[in-house]
């Protein structure tokens, strides 16, 4: 077993010869990373990605970010390819092939099948005499000096220039197409990405009760209110209008303050004219109004009525905190 300062080196070069290669890759950039980002751009049709070993699964990814940044893709492996899922292919749609080697038997079987079908080839190469290259209607060249790997075997660098190219690709067509977050947010509905771009206050809000009582609220009544909504604070409210708030908090400090509480009605307790949301304002946004005015609550107001109440942490419990 190597000592751990020897792993810890090893770590770094892996990860600087990595960041080397990307370096020279993005210089040899030339007007073909253009011509391909402009076909992809123009085509009505889908991306189908194909590749074999390491290299498929590249392309699968590059697939994904493809689909959720606003261009259609899918995937389509090269040996399957040869065994009846060439049909996956349609009469618009572009081609991309990505190999290291660009002559595995796989890829010379594909390759003239894709051309006979008419179909405009983008080959992601790392060998630029390759068979891939030489037929390949526009190439992208990810030659890499070496692999990571200490044997020169393991696909490690080339990957990594295969994946940084595909990267580059979609970034490019993301700033063709204006693809804003508002379009992001509908291909990411789910999980804590969909969370920031998609959940609002309102529907976080609608899983709680909302405890309130009038001005004239005893100091009872106020507690009872405060304890059965679990939202440790009380809104006070006239006609569904919000007057105020009452937290915890105020109910202690005022204990302190008071010898006398049997009189103390909910209007003398509470925080006049709180600071509210709309239902709609996105939950992260709330997050940083949180955050800003240094509260724990977030009312929820609607065309001046009251419609609901979170706390901060019903914004952890999302996660977005």
């Amino acid at each position: 077993m190597l000592k751990s300062t020897d792993i810890l080196q090893i770590g770094i070069e892996t990860i600087s010869l990595e960041a080397s290669s990307l370096s020279e890759l993005s210089k040899r950039l030339d007007h073909t990373f253009a011509e391909v980002v402009e076909l992809l751009y123009h085509s009505s049709g889908r991306v189908v990605v194909t590749g074999i070993g390491k290299s498929a699964a590249i392309g699968q990814k590059i697939v994904a970010t493809f689909n959720s940044t606003g261009t259609p893709a899918l995937f389509m492996h090269a040996a399957e390819a040869l065994h009846g899922d060439l049909g996956m292919i349609q009469k618009n749609d572009v081609v991309i092939c990505i190999s290291k080697s660009g002559s595995s038997p796989e890829i010379k079987a594909l390759v003239p099948l894709i051309l006979k079908g008419k179909n405009p080839l983008v080959g992601i190469v790392g060998d630029l005499k390759s068979f891939l290259a030489e037929k390949s209607n526009i190439v992208l060249d990810t030659t890499v000096k070496a692999e990571a790997c200490p044997n020169n075997l393991a696909p490690t660098t080339s990957t990594t220039a295969q994946l940084a190219m595909g990267d580059a690709l979609a970034v490019a067509l993301i700033k063709c197409r204006d693809f804003r977050s508002n379009d992001f947010a509908k291909f990411h509905p789910g999980g804590a990405l969909g969370k920031r771009l998609y959940l609002t206050c309102g529907e976080i809000a609608a899983a709680n009760d909302v405890p309130q009582v009038s001005k004239d609220a005893d100091l009872t009544t106020c507690i009872l209110a405060m304890t059965k909504g679990r939202m440790g604070a009380v809104i006070v409210t006239e006609e569904n209008k919000v007057l105020g708030i009452i937290t915890d908090g105020d109910l202690r400090r005022m204990l302190t303050d008071r010898n006398d509480v049997t009189s103390v009605n909910a209007s003398e307790i509470m925080t006049a004219s709180p600071k509210t949301l709309s239902g709609d304002t996105l939950a992260i946004n709330g997050v940083e109004f949180i955050k800003e005015h240094k509260i724990n609550h977030i009312i929820l107001v609607d065309a001046g009525n009251l419609t609901g109440v979170l706390h901060v942490q019903d914004l952890i419990r999302e996660g977005l905190i």
